[in-house]
């Protein structure tokens, strides 16, 4: 599923392009340390971790695309670390429960 795909099916909007990314599955959590432990590679993380630490766990978790709910917005350290990792973010109004229905198409990653 590509970016433009999963912010269209979470009424959301791409707040750090990536061009061209791509994801095979779907992890929801806020977590972090569970999320490294359980999130796949090329997945999309649904979560309301809205801070720095979320793009270091995405980069070593092969996380490429990251959705944010509740509306929270994207800290400026945040954008500027997720445009050197090549993460993109997507922001939706959406809960996560909500988000991951609109996604439900992604199987869940598997680790």
């Amino acid at each position: 599923m590509t970016l433009e795909d999963i912010a269209a099916k979470v009424s959301g909007s791409v707040e750090v392009s990536v061009p061209g990314v791509e994801v095979s599955c779907a992890y929801v959590g806020d977590l972090l340390s569970d999320v490294m432990g359980h999130a796949g590679d090329d997945s999309v993380l649904i979560t309301v971790q809205n801070h720095l630490n979320t793009i270091a766990v995405c980069t070593l978790a092969g996380i490429r695309v990251i959705v944010i709910c509740h509306g929270r917005p994207v800290p400026p350290d945040m954008a500027e670390a997720a445009k050197r990792e090549e993460v993109a973010i997507v922001v939706t109004q959406m809960s996560q429960y909500a988000a991951a229905l609109a996604l439900s198409e992604l199987p869940p990653c598997e680790r």
